[in-house]
This record gives C-alpha cells, structure tokens and sequence, in this order.
C-alpha cells in the first residue's frame, strides 16, 4: 500500500550551469514532480541550488535551508532526482542521514528507487551511491586539473571567464584600441607615475575593464604585472614558458614592471602628494633629510629638529620658487647633449643589476625571517630590533643602488622632450610632474641661506646630484 506523504521536499541541483538557463535543473524537477504524483504524494517545497558544487564544500544555502525544514518536522519526504545530487562527499551523507533519523522521516525517493534508512540495507545504498559519488568527482577534478596542465604547457590560453584586457575573445589576439594603452600604461609607470595618477587618466578618458568597470589600482596593478602581457604562460601563479601568443610589452619591461610595482617597500596608503621634491632634498648643514613644513600659508621645505627627525633645524627653503627651478634645470637637461651621450654611452651591467636584484630579495627574506623568529620566541624584541636595523640599512642601500642603475631606461621616453614638456608643464598633474623629475634628478642639497627671510630662489644655496 502507498504511504501518503503531504509535505514532501523536492531538491534538485546541478554543478555548472555555463548557458545560464537551468536546463537540468528544470529536467530534474519534471522528473521529480512525475515521482509525487505517481505516488500520490503532496510537495510542499522545491528546493533548487543551480550551479553550486556538492563536492567544493561550498555553502549551499538551499540545500541548508531543506536541512532546516526537516528537522523542525516540517516534511516527511524527500524526492531527488538522484543521490549524487544530494551529496557527493560521503561525511555531508551522514550528516543528512542524522537530520532525517532525528525527524522521522524514512522515505527519500529517487525516479528509480527507494532509501529507507532505517534499513540497513538502504543506508549501506545511500553510503555506496555516496563514496562512488565523491570517487568520480575526485576523478573529474584531477581530469581537468592535468588538462589544464596540458594547455598550459602548450602555451595555448585558457578559454572561460572575462577576457584579459588588451587582447580579443580567442585571448591570443592584440585588441586594437587595448593593446596600445597598455603599452602606453607601462611606459609611464616605468617613468615614475603612479597608479592612482595613472586610473585616474583612464577613467578621464572612458576606458573601461573588460567587464565595463572602472578602473581600480590594485586592478591596473594586476594587468601590468601580469607575465602574459610579455608573452609568457602562467599556470597556479607561476611561468612555466613562452606562450603561443605575440608579447604586447617587451619581457624587460614587463620585468621592469614587476620590481617597481611589486616591490614590498612601495607604500599603497599615501596621502595626496603637495610637495614635488618630497624625499629628494637633503640638507646642506647637517645632512639629514628634509621634509615638507609649511609657514602660514606658504609651503616650505625644512631640516627638522627633534627625536623622530633629527634634523639640525637649521635650514628652510620656500617650495613654490625651489620647485619651480628645480623643473627648468630637469627640462633643460632632458635636452642636453650631455645627457644623450650619458645614455647611448651606458656602461651599466647586467650582472650588477642582477646581483643588486638578489641581495634585495635576500634581505627581504631575512626580515620577514626575523618576524618569525621572535614570533616564535627564539630571539627577543631587542636582538629583533638590533639585527633588524642592519638589515633594513643594507637593503636601502642597495635599493639607491640598483634604483641609479635601472633609471636611464626610465627616462628614455622624456630624453630630447624638454622644450615640448616645458609648454604643457603646468597641464601635468602632480604624479607626472615628479616621475619626470625623478627619472633624471637623484636628490638636491640645500645650502644655508646667506640672506635669512628671503622668499626668491638663491641658485648657489641649491646643489643636484643628477642621475643622468
């Protein structure tokens, strides 16, 4: 005789729903519907989880929500289409197997049969259907993991998801409009500009991400870091070789790219910048650097006396004429035969570069081994300290260092470009302002003023050091 049911639960679920129309969700629940009805059972609710795993051990909040339902004795039936659209991982079966023994409820039926689990036989059923289950999406799962090793090996892109910015729908393809603001893009953060300068001109001039989107600086930081800009094949975060598509930078720009964008010590909290010279200027008295002091309403460099600035507090210079003199002597010498020889005549090595290269990232580690290494209580707070001190000295010096020798590459676009720059000068904002100045200017010493008070420039008060 047919037991009457009056508040069955009807759940059906599929993993990938590409298409987006649910077709298999909506076969499973024709089904399922039939099942009721040639029982003569009454459905109170359908619960349906589309494109959502059994087997990832994400949330399924549909599927939760049954659970709920059933243990507050709100059903007295379950009807699925087939087990493994229940559970595929054999730990979540038994904790349903709980629910349902807890509530009472003993009927869970699928098209073509029947799990009575208070039936040994039954529950020994649900435990196999279960372990094949998870079995063959642990099969699937290392399937396509060496599939996608494969591809990757290749060269070849990996199809799904938003396209990378810069090529077309095959992912292999330069997009026209794209490709060359990449190029463009990476060009001037090389040359100093900064991100946030370098979203903001994009979103002045309506280009979008590939998914319509605004630009963000951790997004524009991601694209111009990523090896598949140069034409290399990354698979779980690591080049494994050249890809079979044409490069859009070229890979030491794009190596370039990742030292300057990716390095650990480039601070991403700044605040907006007032002070072109900030960090460049060094006071001629003491030595100590000089920092931004506003006087009034007038911007001031000074040397800053005191435990946190050390400074001798002996010299002040005003920004505004500085800034501006400073910016004539850049522009002047962009266009200087002297700094033309200085470039084609470049004597810098490799080695060297590579050999600065190295000692950073050894020292970075060692800080961040340092960190571990009180943290798990083998040296104190002060040896931290103490050791730490050397190691970050060291490692600014060699940043100086390989900062001097990778710069001429950073200046090449503005070389032969100052009486052009000089005409839109005050059109640049600040960012790009200081990225020229810094491409071709190391740091300025001020010397004491002769003539206390004085808001003018004193040409001999100001002494570059130039990088090129």
């Amino acid at each position: 005789m047919t037991k009457t049911r009056n508040a069955v639960a009807i759940y059906a679920r599929i993993s990938q729903d590409r298409t987006g129309e649910e077709l298999g969700v909506k076969r499973q629940l024709q089904d399922c519907r039939a099942e009721a009805e040639k029982r003569s059972w009454t459905v109170a609710q359908e619960y349906v989880g589309d494109d959502i795993s059994a087997y990832s051990g994400k949330k399924r909040p549909e599927y939760e929500r049954m659970l709920r339902d059933i243990a507050e004795g709100r059903r007295d039936g379950v009807i699925v289409w087939h087990m493994d659209r229940l559970h595929r991982q054999p730990k979540e079966l038994e904790g349903f197997v709980e629910v349902c023994t807890r509530a009472g409820v003993r009927d869970v039926v699928t098209p073509s049969g029947d799990l009575e689990f208070a039936n040994g036989d039954g529950l020994l059923m649900a435990r196999l259907l279960a372990a094949v289950a998870a079995n063959e999406s642990d099969s699937k799962r290392r399937r396509g993991k060496r599939k996608a090793q494969e591809i990757a090996e290749s060269g070849k892109p990996m199809m799904g998801g938003p396209r990378p910015f810069g090529f077309q729908d095959d992912r292999v393809s330069h997009h026209p409009a794209e490709a060359p603001v990449i190029r463009q893009l990476a060009r001037r953060a090389l040359a100093g500009e900064t991100l946030t300068s370098l979203a903001t001109w994009l979103q002045d001039e309506g280009i979008t991400t590939t998914q319509g989107k605004e630009w963000r600086t951790n997004t524009l930081r991601t694209v111009l870091t990523n090896p598949r800009m140069w034409g290399m094949r990354v698979h779980q975060k690591q080049v494994i070789g050249k890809a079979v598509w044409e490069p859009i930078i070229t890979e030491d720009e794009g190596e370039r790219l990742r030292r300057k964008l990716l390095d650990p010590a480039r601070r991403t909290n700044r605040s907006a910048r007032r002070y072109a010279l900030s960090g460049m200027l060094e006071c001629g008295k003491c030595g100590n650097r000089m920092h931004s002091h506003p006087r009034g309403q007038y911007r001031r460099y000074g040397c800053l006396k005191g435990p946190d600035s050390r400074g001798c507090g002996g010299v002040f210079i005003y920004a505004e004429k500085l800034e501006e003199f400073i910016a004539e002597a850049v522009l002047y010498r962009l266009d200087s035969p002297e700094l033309h020889r200085t470039l084609t005549e470049d004597t810098t090595a490799p080695d060297e570069v590579r050999a600065l290269e190295e000692a950073i990232e050894a020292d970075a580690a060692k800080l961040d081994e340092l960190a571990e290494m009180w943290a798990d209580g083998d040296i104190t707070r002060a040896q931290m300290k103490t050791m730490q001190s050397r190691v970050e000295a060291r490692l600014e010096d060699n940043r100086r260092a390989f900062s001097r020798l990778t710069h001429p590459a950073d200046a090449a676009e503005y070389i032969g470009q100052g009486q052009e720059l000089r005409q839109k000068w005050h059109t640049l904002n600040l960012s790009q302002q200081v990225a020229i100045i810094k491409a071709v200017l190391h740091k300025v010493a001020i010397l004491p003023a002769t003539t206390p008070g004085r808001h003018g420039i004193d040409p001999n008060r100001v002494v570059p050091e130039w990088r090129l």
